[in-house]
């Protein structure tokens, strides 16, 4: 679809400048907010409606939050393919809402590798559920609208605001092509940590 509906937002960043203003102005405009830990919880201060990805899976996070993301409770409701009615009749056989917008970006990689952390604490800053949010978000662009980065908040309020809460195709394709760089970018950061600690 060119102009795609956004009613249902998941929030997971690592980076929060810019967060408030970009909830509010979905919460404010009726978008149901979905968000994980440090991000839920600063919603949640601000006042702001939203609900835990543990309510939506009904499931806890594991592991010490390595695991809260990857359930098919999100990645069903992102992957869908909104223009294949066999995507949407399996969605709802498993009760699974879809998605129209994946806000995340990733833990702060370099950050934690400039700390000189052990090797067991560095490997704990690398994202697993971030980069597989955004990836699937990207790939199905046709459906999702994935925001990488807080240079995308204000562009993606523009075309929401223009186009009565939709937003156009042509810039779901930015922000797809944006999430991949930005996915590759991040697993090259850490190959070349792994590469450059190898024993």
């Amino acid at each position: 679809m060119d102009l795609l509906p956004v009613k249902r937002a998941l929030l997971s960043v690592t980076d929060k400048t810019g967060l408030l203003e970009f909830a509010s102005f979905l919460a404010d405009r009726g978008v149901e907010l979905v968000s994980t830990g440090g991000t839920h919880t600063v919603l949640r201060e601000a006042g702001l409606p939203a609900a835990t990805v543990s309510e939506v899976t009904g499931f806890p996070e594991i592991l010490g939050g390595r695991v809260k993301t990857l359930h098919p409770h999100i990645h069903g409701g992102i992957l869908a393919d909104k223009n294949d009615a066999g995507h949407m009749r399996a969605l709802q056989e498993c009760k699974i809402r879809p998605y129209d917008l994946v806000c995340v970006n990733l833990y702060d990689f370099s950050g934690a590798v400039a700390k000189n952390l052990d090797e067991a604490g560095t490997i704990e800053e690398i994202d697993i559920g971030g980069p597989c949010l955004l990836r699937a978000a990207a790939k199905n662009f046709h459906s999702v609208l994935a925001l990488p980065d807080i240079k995308f908040y204000e562009p993606a309020k523009e075309e929401l605001v223009r186009n009565d809460m939709r937003v156009s195709l042509a810039f779901r394709r930015i922000t797809a092509e944006a999430s991949f760089a930005a996915t590759s970018a991040y697993d090259a950061l850490i190959a070349g940590w792994l590469r450059n600690n190898s024993i």
